[in-house]
């Protein structure tokens, strides 16, 4: 299991993009008998009309563009589960993360 730091995240979905406000993010990666499961937990978002948004629409697929604070950069599809009442939100992936 690999635990990153991140510095940035944004979310494209139903065409908008959006750059996330928070106060930590982490990415976690883990490797279990070939295969990759990864998500991202993102605590102190600002702005609480998006995960509202999230927290009523049925479609909360999104395209996430992150970039670690050592710089590496990491996308990915992932559905964006809001926790509205602690200002965070923990986005799951589904399928491969490519870093780039």
């Amino acid at each position: 299991m690999e635990t990153i730091d991140l510095a940035a995240i944004t979310i494209e979905f139903e065409q908008r993009t959006e750059q996330l406000a928070f106060t930590s993010a982490e990415l976690v990666i883990v490797s279990d008998y070939g295969s990759r499961l990864w998500y991202a937990n993102v605590d102190g978002i600002t702005d609480s009309g998006l995960l509202g948004w999230f927290g009523q629409s049925e479609n909360i697929q999104v395209y996430l563009r992150a970039t670690a604070r050592d710089g590496r950069r990491f996308e990915g599809i992932a559905y964006l589960h809001p926790n509205e009442q602690h200002h965070a939100a923990a986005i799951r992936g589904d399928g491969l993360l490519q870093e780039g």
